[in-house]
């Protein structure tokens, strides 16, 4: 997962959300879709022992690992939102990498020391790999799953911002009647990515579909074009209730189409509309049970809570051996987890994201409300 804030100061000029320049319930929804993977990665964890209740726990969070397709689109999406105008790709970059790197070092280094406290080793390879950010390009589950598994999603989005300076002003070359148009695009090539995986060995199938970054642009060029769509004037005014029940349909009914299709291809038409419709609903002013206080605050330590919740997870298993727990046991470290995980990110979000950001991340260019 990784991904950007959807009110991250570095990304968009100074000002209230009347402008619209601050998406608040964006951020506050960056938390629903940690949580979901969070609840995934307990699903699969083995922390509850076989049950009809962990049966219905797995059903029900079974599509949980969607959310960081959620994070790929609210990526490209609000990047394009809050883009300065006349700034240059090193300072973006550079915001990037103060807003992303030293959370990102820090849970590393916390999985580390959970791996070599519980009796296991990090190569050279994945150390390497993991520091640089280029694991989700090696087709070995010990290279992109190695040290903090879910990193992997930050070797995509670090392609991503690599990439951005440059995609977005092609993007910008879209007419505007034809945004609609490239979307469908976008999302028809998502819906075919397994398909073209098909001839690849079975052993690379699900990191071409899953990890892959180039195959993961698709749903960050999608954001990019849904921005651009909001920004044209063309968005339909689709309703944030519609939306949601749409994604919430999809969220449902994903556990039943094929693995390939779990990944993205069944939620990314639902998020890709409830994105725009949330921003829209923002920059109205509409009332929002995700601008609330405590929800914005929750999706600002979201990126740390989803960079530490699986060491966490994997470290509280392996130290209190709590694999196949009962039912009691296993909610009661599932809350604790959850918990601690909170705590670690609010921690890491004070003490190392917002003072790198202070210090790294201002721009020189200022831009006009």
């Amino acid at each position: 997962m990784g991904a950007v804030e959807a009110t991250d100061r570095s990304d968009r000029p100074t000002a209230t959300h009347t402008d619209g320049s601050r998406l608040p319930s964006l951020t506050g929804l960056r938390f629903l879709a940690a949580f979901t993977v969070f609840c995934f990665h307990i699903s699969i964890s083995g922390l509850l022992a076989p049950s009809s209740t962990q049966h219905a726990f797995a059903r029900a969070a079974g599509a949980g690992a969607v959310g960081v397709s959620f994070f790929f689109v609210l990526s490209g999406f609000v990047l394009t939102w809050s883009a300065r105008p006349g700034d240059t790709a090193r300072a973006f970059w550079r915001r990037r990498a103060a807003k992303i790197y030293p959370n990102y070092v820090v849970a590393f280094v916390i999985s580390v020391v959970g791996l070599y406290a519980t009796g296991h080793t990090v190569g050279v390879l994945v150390g390497a790999a993991n520091l640089g950010l280029v694991q989700a390009w090696w087709p070995d589950p010990g290279v992109y799953f190695g040290a903090n598994s879910v990193s992997w999603s930050l070797a995509c989005e670090a392609f991503f911002y690599a990439l951005f300076p440059a995609l977005l002003p092609v993007v910008r070359r879209v007419r505007p009647e034809r945004l609609w148009a490239s979307a469908a695009v976008c999302v028809a090539a998502v819906f075919a990515v397994p398909v073209a995986a098909t001839p690849l060995p079975a052993d690379r199938h699900y990191w071409f579909v899953y990890i892959f970054p180039p195959v993961r642009l698709l749903e960050f060029v999608l954001g990019i074009l849904m921005a651009l769509v909001v920004k044209s004037g063309r968005w339909p005014r689709i309703p944030v209730w519609s939306a949601s029940v749409l994604l919430a349909v999809a969220y449902a009914v994903t556990p039943y189409f094929p693995p390939d299709a779990e990944t993205s291809a069944v939620t990314v038409i639902p998020f890709a509309l409830l994105i725009p419709a949330v921003a829209v609903a923002d920059v109205e002013g509409r009332r929002s049970v995700w601008r609330g206080r405590w929800a914005v605050w929750l999706g600002e330590i979201s990126f740390a809570f989803y960079l530490i919740h699986q060491s966490v997870i994997v470290d509280l298993m392996r130290g209190l051996d709590a694999e196949g727990s009962a039912p009691a046991k296993a909610w009661a470290l599932t809350v604790g987890a959850l918990a601690l995980s909170v705590a670690l990110a609010g921690l890491m979000h004070r003490f190392v994201e917002v003072p790198m950001m202070r210090r790294f991340g201002r721009g020189r260019t200022r831009v006009p409300a």
